[in-house]
């Protein structure tokens, strides 16, 4: 329902719009009396000795950050980089914080996201409430440039480059602060980052149109890998920040879904609830994220769609050659 309020124009915005709003301006008056107090140097920042590239957005919701926080990754090994990443680990709880990730890590302690980006790239991730305890436990690893899925309103952590990435589609939907709307910041916020990306969609001005590129489905028992459309009956099911957005590409590549279910981000799956699902059709399929909190009782039947972030070429480079930039006076990590 609140998304409906938020990016659409259901009728029930208008009973909770009294009861929402002044919680709203409560929520804008909080969040950026906290960053003036950290940009007055009120409340202590971390600087790291190496730089720090953030990727967030300005909106609740899934907009497409991980996927681009993958690309970067994978960009900057192809360049002889070592890149580490850091993330707060939302939808996980580990023993004990800073946690590094290992190969074996569950996913109920370090959380959907870090797990599928370690496993995609082989770069260290860690994880903390404290981001720059999560740095500072990568820093022995070698890691000579930082990046950030999530935390562009985590100000405590100083960072050099900012990313805010855009959905395309449904961009800021009423323009509101939370609850009342999607926004976390204003969108004046967006002219101080270093690249608006946007996901979908029809880039506008000055930002770079980032599009999420499928590959075929991978067996999540065997490994296999075949077109989405040789797949047939499939009960396709996402727990993202916005479901539809996987169904339409399933629908896309030629998908012969009899039924999708949609559920909350980072959700805990319970193989009972799959298992249901499952009987409506011959396959089963899901995003990777999903995957990754799925292996451990998946069935033969069961695939993972994976897509990868794309840029054109100029942009590409345009990225690359920033970071490089930046991460010049910094020089060698061992120094």
């Amino acid at each position: 329902m609140i998304e409906k309020i938020w990016f659409g124009h259901h009728p029930v915005r208008f009973l909770l719009w009294p009861l929402l709003w002044p919680l709203s301006v409560l929520f804008r008056l909080v969040s950026q009396a906290r960053k003036r107090a950290f940009q007055a140097g009120q409340k202590k920042r971390y600087k790291a000795p190496i730089p720090v590239v953030m990727v967030g957005n300005i909106t609740a919701g899934g907009n497409g950050k991980t996927p681009l926080v993958v690309w970067l990754v994978e960009a900057l090994q192809k360049q002889g980089f070592k890149p580490g990443v850091v993330s707060r680990g939302y939808g996980g709880k580990a023993p004990v914080y800073p946690l590094v990730l290992q190969s074996d890590t569950p996913t109920a302690h370090c959380g959907d996201e870090p797990k599928l980006i370690h496993q995609r790239t082989g770069a260290p991730v860690a994880v903390a409430p404290k981001r720059s305890q999560a740095v500072q436990a990568l820093l022995p690893l070698g890691v000579d440039v930082i990046i950030t899925d999530d935390g562009l309103q985590h100000y405590a952590l100083e960072r050099d480059i900012e990313f805010a990435v855009v959905d395309g589609v449904r961009r800021f939907g009423n323009e509101q602060f939370m609850p009342l709307g999607p926004l976390r910041e204003p969108l004046s916020r967006l002219s101080e980052v270093d690249f608006i990306v946007t996901n979908g969609g029809q880039a506008q001005y000055g930002e770079l149109a980032m599009h999420l590129s499928p590959s075929l489905a991978v067996n999540l028992v065997t490994g296999q890998q075949v077109s989405v459309s040789q797949l047939h009956a499939l009960v396709a099911f996402a727990g993202i920040g916005y479901p539809a957005r996987f169904f339409n590409t399933l629908e896309a590549l030629g998908a012969k879904t009899v039924l999708t279910q949609g559920f909350a981000d980072h959700q805990e799956y319970q193989y009972s609830e799959l298992e249901a699902l499952a009987q409506h059709g011959a396959n089963v399929i899901m995003t990777e994220k999903d995957a990754v909190k799925c292996a451990a009782f998946a069935q033969e039947n069961w695939w993972y769609l994976p897509v990868s972030a794309q840029f054109s070429s100029p942009d590409e480079q345009r990225i690359l050659d920033k970071i490089k930039e930046v991460m010049e006076p910094y020089g060698s990590p061992s120094a």
